[in-house]
Protein backbone atom coordinates (compact mmCIF):
# COMPACT_ATOMS: atom_id res chain seq x y z
CA UNK A 1 0.00 0.00 0.00
CA UNK A 2 2.72 2.63 0.90
CA UNK A 3 4.30 2.28 -2.68
CA UNK A 4 1.23 2.16 -4.51
CA UNK A 5 -0.34 5.47 -2.51
CA UNK A 6 3.31 6.97 -3.48
CA UNK A 7 3.13 5.80 -6.89
CA UNK A 8 -0.14 6.89 -7.72
CA UNK A 9 0.66 10.23 -6.29
CA UNK A 10 3.94 10.61 -8.46
CA UNK A 11 1.83 10.16 -12.09
CA UNK A 12 -1.00 12.78 -10.55
CA UNK A 13 1.75 15.25 -9.76
CA UNK A 14 3.31 14.12 -13.25
CA UNK A 15 0.59 15.39 -15.09
CA UNK A 16 0.23 18.91 -13.40
CA UNK A 17 2.50 20.69 -15.88
CA UNK A 18 -0.10 19.36 -18.64
CA UNK A 19 -2.85 20.85 -16.93
CA UNK A 20 -1.11 24.31 -15.96
CA UNK A 21 -0.47 25.06 -19.82
CA UNK A 22 -3.80 25.22 -20.20
CA UNK A 23 -4.46 27.21 -17.37
CA UNK A 24 -2.42 29.41 -18.59
CA UNK A 25 -4.10 30.34 -21.65
CA UNK A 26 -6.39 32.44 -19.59
CA UNK A 27 -4.87 33.88 -16.43
CA UNK A 28 -0.87 34.57 -15.37
CA UNK A 29 1.04 32.12 -12.94
CA UNK A 30 -0.14 33.53 -9.92
CA UNK A 31 -3.15 33.76 -10.43
CA UNK A 32 -3.74 29.81 -11.74
CA UNK A 33 -1.38 29.04 -8.72
CA UNK A 34 -3.93 31.12 -6.50
CA UNK A 35 -6.80 29.52 -7.86
CA UNK A 36 -5.49 25.63 -7.78
CA UNK A 37 -4.73 26.03 -3.87
CA UNK A 38 -7.75 27.83 -3.20
CA UNK A 39 -9.83 25.03 -4.36
CA UNK A 40 -8.17 22.46 -3.01
CA UNK A 41 -8.21 24.28 0.27
CA UNK A 42 -11.60 25.63 0.27
CA UNK A 43 -12.92 21.70 -0.53
CA UNK A 44 -10.77 20.59 2.69
CA UNK A 45 -12.87 23.15 4.53
CA UNK A 46 -15.64 22.10 3.68
CA UNK A 47 -14.95 18.59 4.72
CA UNK A 48 -13.08 19.44 7.81
CA UNK A 49 -16.54 21.10 8.93
CA UNK A 50 -18.53 18.37 8.18
CA UNK A 51 -15.81 16.22 10.59
CA UNK A 52 -15.63 18.38 13.71
CA UNK A 53 -17.35 15.79 15.85
CA UNK A 54 -14.64 13.72 15.68
CA UNK A 55 -12.08 14.63 18.54
CA UNK A 56 -8.29 15.75 16.88
CA UNK A 57 -5.38 16.76 18.21
CA UNK A 58 -5.66 20.39 18.63
CA UNK A 59 -2.20 21.95 17.04
CA UNK A 60 0.27 23.91 19.41
CA UNK A 61 1.73 27.22 18.69
CA UNK A 62 4.47 25.48 17.50
CA UNK A 63 2.87 23.36 15.28
CA UNK A 64 1.07 26.12 13.89
CA UNK A 65 3.83 28.56 13.17
CA UNK A 66 5.64 25.29 11.60
CA UNK A 67 2.37 24.77 8.62
CA UNK A 68 2.35 28.45 8.29
CA UNK A 69 6.01 28.63 7.49
CA UNK A 70 5.05 25.07 5.15
CA UNK A 71 2.13 26.93 3.15
CA UNK A 72 4.20 29.67 2.39
CA UNK A 73 6.99 27.53 1.22
CA UNK A 74 4.31 25.60 -0.68
CA UNK A 75 3.02 29.30 -2.33
CA UNK A 76 6.49 29.53 -3.33
CA UNK A 77 6.75 26.22 -4.90
CA UNK A 78 3.44 26.29 -7.15
CA UNK A 79 4.48 29.91 -8.19
CA UNK A 80 7.78 29.37 -8.98
CA UNK A 81 7.30 26.04 -10.98
CA UNK A 82 4.00 27.53 -12.95
CA UNK A 83 5.64 30.41 -13.93
CA UNK A 84 8.56 28.96 -14.83
CA UNK A 85 5.99 26.97 -17.81
CA UNK A 86 6.26 30.23 -19.73
CA UNK A 87 9.58 31.34 -20.39
CA UNK A 88 10.65 27.36 -20.62
CA UNK A 89 9.59 23.95 -21.50
CA UNK A 90 7.80 21.05 -20.05
CA UNK A 91 10.87 18.66 -19.85
CA UNK A 92 13.06 21.45 -18.12
CA UNK A 93 10.83 22.91 -15.69
CA UNK A 94 10.28 19.28 -14.18
CA UNK A 95 13.41 18.15 -14.57
CA UNK A 96 14.13 21.09 -12.54
CA UNK A 97 12.03 20.59 -10.24
CA UNK A 98 12.78 17.09 -9.41
CA UNK A 99 16.51 18.06 -8.19
CA UNK A 100 14.40 18.27 -4.74
CA UNK A 101 17.00 15.43 -3.47
CA UNK A 102 20.41 17.28 -4.33
CA UNK A 103 19.11 20.38 -1.85
CA UNK A 104 17.43 18.23 0.73
CA UNK A 105 20.99 16.46 1.07
CA UNK A 106 22.59 19.70 1.40
CA UNK A 107 20.41 20.24 4.28
CA UNK A 108 21.34 17.42 5.98
CA UNK A 109 25.12 18.23 5.21
CA UNK A 110 25.26 21.87 6.49
CA UNK A 111 22.60 21.81 8.71
CA UNK A 112 22.55 18.56 10.31
CA UNK A 113 26.37 17.97 9.69
CA UNK A 114 25.67 14.79 7.99
CA UNK A 115 28.95 14.00 5.66
CA UNK A 116 28.52 13.02 1.77
CA UNK A 117 30.44 10.02 0.63
CA UNK A 118 32.28 9.89 -2.22
CA UNK A 119 29.05 8.31 -4.89
CA UNK A 120 26.92 11.24 -3.02
CA UNK A 121 29.82 14.31 -3.95
CA UNK A 122 29.94 12.12 -7.47
CA UNK A 123 26.05 12.61 -7.57
CA UNK A 124 25.90 16.49 -7.25
CA UNK A 125 28.60 17.15 -10.28
CA UNK A 126 27.01 14.77 -12.27
CA UNK A 127 23.39 16.57 -11.13
CA UNK A 128 25.06 19.88 -12.13
CA UNK A 129 26.78 18.86 -15.27
CA UNK A 130 23.42 17.09 -16.50
CA UNK A 131 21.17 20.45 -15.76
CA UNK A 132 23.64 22.54 -17.98
CA UNK A 133 23.44 19.68 -20.96
CA UNK A 134 19.60 19.53 -20.35
CA UNK A 135 19.52 23.84 -20.01
CA UNK A 136 21.86 24.30 -22.82
CA UNK A 137 20.92 21.65 -25.63
CA UNK A 138 17.25 22.69 -25.35
CA UNK A 139 15.76 23.70 -28.67
CA UNK A 140 12.22 23.17 -27.91
CA UNK A 141 10.34 26.76 -28.02
CA UNK A 142 8.55 27.50 -24.76
CA UNK A 143 5.32 29.66 -24.91
CA UNK A 144 7.25 32.93 -24.28
CA UNK A 145 10.74 32.85 -26.40
CA UNK A 146 13.82 34.42 -24.68
CA UNK A 147 13.69 34.43 -21.16
CA UNK A 148 15.04 30.62 -21.32
CA UNK A 149 17.61 31.57 -17.74
CA UNK A 150 14.47 33.09 -15.85
CA UNK A 151 12.36 29.81 -16.76
CA UNK A 152 15.45 27.88 -15.34
CA UNK A 153 15.61 30.23 -11.98
CA UNK A 154 11.83 29.83 -11.75
CA UNK A 155 12.12 26.17 -11.84
CA UNK A 156 14.93 25.89 -9.25
CA UNK A 157 12.83 28.26 -6.84
CA UNK A 158 10.07 25.90 -7.21
CA UNK A 159 12.50 22.64 -6.07
CA UNK A 160 13.99 24.75 -3.13
CA UNK A 161 10.73 25.57 -2.29
CA UNK A 162 9.00 21.97 -2.13
CA UNK A 163 12.34 20.48 -0.17
CA UNK A 164 11.98 23.04 2.45
CA UNK A 165 7.98 22.26 2.80
CA UNK A 166 8.58 18.30 3.07
CA UNK A 167 11.15 19.32 5.57
CA UNK A 168 8.63 21.48 7.84
CA UNK A 169 6.15 19.27 7.41
CA UNK A 170 8.25 16.02 8.36
CA UNK A 171 8.27 17.71 12.13
CA UNK A 172 4.72 17.80 12.35
CA UNK A 173 3.85 14.32 10.98
CA UNK A 174 4.25 12.50 14.21
CA UNK A 175 1.74 15.25 16.31
CA UNK A 176 -0.81 15.32 13.19
CA UNK A 177 -3.02 13.71 10.52
CA UNK A 178 -2.41 14.25 6.81
CA UNK A 179 -5.88 15.47 6.45
CA UNK A 180 -4.76 18.18 9.29
CA UNK A 181 -1.37 18.91 7.98
CA UNK A 182 -2.93 19.43 4.44
CA UNK A 183 -5.76 21.70 5.08
CA UNK A 184 -3.58 23.78 6.77
CA UNK A 185 -0.90 23.83 4.92
CA UNK A 186 -3.42 24.36 1.47
CA UNK A 187 -5.44 27.12 3.26
CA UNK A 188 -2.07 29.19 3.86
CA UNK A 189 -0.29 28.90 0.46
CA UNK A 190 -3.92 29.83 -0.92
CA UNK A 191 -3.88 33.05 1.05
CA UNK A 192 -0.35 33.76 0.38
CA UNK A 193 -0.89 33.30 -3.12
CA UNK A 194 -3.75 35.17 -3.52
CA UNK A 195 -1.90 38.14 -2.09
CA UNK A 196 0.76 38.01 -4.46
CA UNK A 197 -2.16 37.80 -7.18
CA UNK A 198 -3.69 40.71 -6.30
CA UNK A 199 -0.40 42.72 -5.65
CA UNK A 200 0.52 41.85 -9.39
CA UNK A 201 -2.77 42.66 -10.67
CA UNK A 202 -3.16 39.15 -12.16
CA UNK A 203 -6.64 38.52 -11.85
CA UNK A 204 -8.16 34.44 -12.49
CA UNK A 205 -9.78 33.42 -15.93
CA UNK A 206 -12.86 34.69 -17.19
CA UNK A 207 -15.79 32.87 -16.42
CA UNK A 208 -15.87 31.69 -19.97
CA UNK A 209 -12.26 30.44 -20.46
CA UNK A 210 -13.06 26.84 -20.93
CA UNK A 211 -9.77 25.36 -21.30
CA UNK A 212 -7.87 27.83 -18.31
CA UNK A 213 -10.86 26.46 -15.80
CA UNK A 214 -10.33 22.90 -16.96
CA UNK A 215 -6.72 22.88 -16.51
CA UNK A 216 -7.14 24.65 -13.15
CA UNK A 217 -9.85 22.04 -11.85
CA UNK A 218 -7.45 19.21 -12.91
CA UNK A 219 -4.41 20.60 -11.20
CA UNK A 220 -7.31 21.37 -8.09
CA UNK A 221 -8.78 17.92 -8.09
CA UNK A 222 -6.34 15.68 -9.56
CA UNK A 223 -2.95 16.57 -9.14
CA UNK A 224 -3.25 18.94 -5.30
CA UNK A 225 -6.10 16.84 -3.61
CA UNK A 226 -5.23 13.58 -4.61
CA UNK A 227 -1.41 13.94 -6.22
CA UNK A 228 -0.07 15.85 -3.71
CA UNK A 229 -1.91 15.07 -0.62
CA UNK A 230 -1.53 11.54 -1.04
CA UNK A 231 2.39 12.79 -1.06
CA UNK A 232 1.79 13.84 2.31
CA UNK A 233 0.29 10.68 3.88
CA UNK A 234 3.39 9.14 2.73
CA UNK A 235 5.37 10.66 5.10
CA UNK A 236 4.56 8.72 6.85
CA UNK A 237 6.24 5.44 5.58
CA UNK A 238 8.56 7.82 3.74
CA UNK A 239 11.51 10.29 4.49
CA UNK A 240 11.32 13.57 2.03
CA UNK A 241 14.41 12.51 0.54
CA UNK A 242 12.82 8.75 -0.50
CA UNK A 243 9.62 10.67 -1.78
CA UNK A 244 12.12 13.16 -3.97
CA UNK A 245 13.13 9.49 -4.83
CA UNK A 246 9.95 8.92 -6.49
CA UNK A 247 9.67 11.98 -7.53
CA UNK A 248 12.07 10.74 -11.00
CA UNK A 249 9.22 9.40 -12.43
CA UNK A 250 7.45 12.67 -12.42
CA UNK A 251 9.48 14.55 -15.28
CA UNK A 252 9.70 11.19 -17.09
CA UNK A 253 5.62 11.17 -17.06
CA UNK A 254 5.52 14.83 -18.25
CA UNK A 255 8.10 15.40 -21.03
CA UNK A 256 6.49 11.95 -22.58
CA UNK A 257 2.66 14.02 -22.22
CA UNK A 258 4.33 17.32 -23.51
CA UNK A 259 5.89 15.02 -26.66
CA UNK A 260 2.25 13.76 -27.06
CA UNK A 261 0.60 16.91 -27.07
CA UNK A 262 2.65 20.21 -27.42
CA UNK A 263 5.38 18.67 -29.48
CA UNK A 264 8.49 19.54 -27.31
CA UNK A 265 10.61 16.83 -27.91
CA UNK A 266 14.32 17.26 -26.06
CA UNK A 267 16.98 17.02 -28.79
CA UNK A 268 19.37 13.81 -28.37
CA UNK A 269 22.20 16.17 -26.24
CA UNK A 270 19.28 17.11 -23.84
CA UNK A 271 18.08 14.02 -23.69
CA UNK A 272 21.53 12.31 -22.36
CA UNK A 273 21.88 15.28 -19.98
CA UNK A 274 18.42 14.45 -18.52
CA UNK A 275 19.21 11.13 -17.95
CA UNK A 276 22.54 11.92 -16.28
CA UNK A 277 20.76 14.19 -14.17
CA UNK A 278 18.01 11.67 -12.87
CA UNK A 279 20.54 9.52 -12.49
CA UNK A 280 22.65 11.24 -10.71
CA UNK A 281 19.64 12.44 -7.74
CA UNK A 282 19.28 8.64 -7.72
CA UNK A 283 22.61 8.67 -6.62
CA UNK A 284 22.31 11.01 -3.76
CA UNK A 285 19.05 9.05 -2.84
CA UNK A 286 20.83 5.99 -2.80
CA UNK A 287 23.33 6.97 -0.41
CA UNK A 288 20.55 7.95 2.41
CA UNK A 289 21.53 5.70 5.46
CA UNK A 290 18.69 2.87 5.81
CA UNK A 291 17.90 4.15 8.99
CA UNK A 292 16.55 7.33 7.36
CA UNK A 293 14.41 5.66 5.08
CA UNK A 294 11.40 4.83 7.12
CA UNK A 295 9.82 7.43 9.64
Amino acid sequence: MPYLVLGGAQIAVGAAAIFARYALTGAGPLAVSASRLAIAAVLLLVFAAFMRSRPQHRPTRRENVILAAAGVALALHFAGWVWSLEYTTVAISTLLVATTPIWTALYDALVRKRGLSPPAMAGFVGGGVGAIMVVGFDAASPPISGHQWLGVALALLGSFAIGAYLLLVREVRSALDTRAIVTRTYSWAALALIFASAIARQPPPAIGATAAWGGILAMALISQLLGHTAINASLRWFTPSAISFAALLEPVFAAALALALFHEALPPLALIGGLILLTSIAFVLREERLGDWAI
